[in-house]
């Protein structure tokens, strides 16, 4: 079962990745030396067969130098306890005159001789009874081009077989110490390294919903940690950002709706007080019935408002002409322009084809006419075009309104914000955000082009549907 902690399971992981890494190294390096040492003993064998081939005599005078240690010593570095050398006759047998006693007990295999027979030493490796095996050279000796004798030299592999063992106690005894430093000190890096994400878990378990402006310390180090600290501090921007735009919502919206009650109340209690004619009470009716009227407009701006930001507004399916939308909206406006003293013109449309909800696009159309209406003024000018750009359509509204600062061009979209200018026009501040959520909704885009005094211009762009 893994560790929960993060600093358990890195200390876990790097020291298991060391274990790994250590016991791959211990097996290179002991094969190495294994390898090693085994060739540096039959280098030695080679040399010490050579020399008694040089200067073991022949049948006129046969035998071995008179000091074969010192031969051994000089290819071996020592001279070793458990040595053998002897010579033999072409055909392998032993001659009582070449050789140690204990010799005797060299092995003689017919694939050494066969070898020999062919010039070819042979290496083996034989066991004599002894508590070691034996290393040993079957070193063929030519003469005139024929095979005259057969030296065998030969010594006990005792000493190669203790230092792998000693290589392999060190091991095993420095392996768990290293190891067990090793996880200490994995255990106290994590532990460092990991302090600053303790520090984030702290700061973050006390922001809370009234507290978002507070943000994570960074190390700076610009590493890894600070680049987390940065992300997390942008999501609390982010957060902090819609928290306020919720609370500004809901301010606004429950000031929206106390006004109308509050002079639906203030209308109701005059009339009770006492009685009246039946004129004016129609005339209460009518006034408080605007209200009414005026607070379904809000509550259903704000549901709409509410179905766009959970992603539940959708566009539809049903085919529309928007050029014949383009054309009902302005020919059902007209008649609020000609009472405004405000001259509504509708140019050439194009049949252009486009999927979505009638009622929605009709009111975002509406919405951005009635506002160019609505800023005009009597004597100015409203103009409604359609347009195709490549695969999308473009319906322009432009007006001879006081035009919009370049500062305001994107809060005019915020629902309930109303530019001074606006104060004076009954109004909640929803239309331009309703708009646009619903030119969101069917895969579009709604942009204003304005200069102060030259008017506004709102593009709405569609994708076109293709059959």
């Amino acid at each position: 079962m893994m560790p929960s902690s993060i600093r358990a399971r890195l200390t876990l992981w790097y020291v298991s990745l060391l274990t790994v890494t250590l016991l791959l190294l211990g097996g290179a390096g002991y094969g190495v030396l294994s390898y090693s040492l085994s060739h540096q003993v039959d280098q030695a064998l080679s040399g010490v067969a050579r020399v008694l081939a040089e200067h073991g005599g022949s049948d006129q005078n046969p035998g071995f130098p008179l000091d074969v240690d010192e031969v051994f010593r000089r290819f071996f570095g020592f001279s070793p306890w458990e040595r053998y050398f002897r010579m033999l006759d072409p055909l392998g047998r032993r001659d009582p005159r070449h050789g140690a006693e204990r010799s005797e007990k060299l092995p003689v295999s017919p694939i050494a001789i066969e070898n020999a027979s062919r010039g070819l030493p042979t290496f083996e490796t034989v066991e004599l009874g002894e508590p070691h095996p034996v290393r040993i050279l079957t070193f063929p000796v030519v003469q005139g081009g024929r095979l005259a004798r057969v030296v065998q030299v030969g010594t006990s592999l005792q000493s190669i077989i203790e230092t792998r063992n000693r290589f392999l106690l060190i091991m095993a005894g420095l392996l768990p110490l290293g190891l067990l430093l090793a996880g200490a000190g994995g255990w106290m890096l994590a532990r460092r390294a990991l302090l600053p994400v303790d520090r984030m878990t702290e700061a973050a378990n006390r922001i809370g919903a009234e507290h978002l402006a507070e943000r994570l310390e960074e190390t700076g180090a610009d590493d890894e940690l600070d680049r987390l600290a940065r992300t997390l501090n942008g999501m609390l921007a982010r957060l902090d950002a819609a928290f306020s735009q919720v609370r500004r919502f809901t301010a606004n919206a429950s000031h929206e709706l106390q006004t109308p009650l509050t002079i639906l109340k203030g209308e109701l209690e005059v009339a009770l007080r006492s009685r009246r004619s039946p004129e004016e009470y129609r005339e209460t009716l009518q006034s408080e019935l605007d209200e009414v009227n005026r607070m379904i407009q809000l509550v259903d701006g704000l549901l709409l408002l509410a179905r766009s930001e959970a992603g539940v507004l959708g566009r539809g399916s049903q085919l529309l002409d928007l050029a014949e939308l383009v054309h009902q909206v302005g020919s059902r406006l007209k008649v609020l322009a000609d009472a405004h003293s405000v001259e509504l013109t509708i140019e050439t449309l194009e049949p252009v084809l486009v999927l979505g909800d009638a009622e929605h696009l009709s009111r975002l159309l509406s919405n951005l006419v009635e506002n160019g209406i609505k800023y005009s003024g009597p004597g100015g000018r409203v103009a409604i075009s359609l347009e195709r750009l490549g695969d999308r359509a473009s319906v322009r509204v432009s007006d001879t309104g006081p035009g919009i600062p370049e500062e305001l061009r994107e809060q005019i979209f915020q629902p309930f914000f109303r530019s001074p200018d606006a104060i004076s026009h009954r109004g909640v501040g929803l239309g331009l955000s309703i708009a646009r959520a619903i030119a969101a909704a069917h895969e579009g885009s709604l942009e204003v082009e304005s200069s102060p005094e030259q008017g506004s211009t709102f593009r709405l762009i569609l994708p076109m549907r293709r059959f």
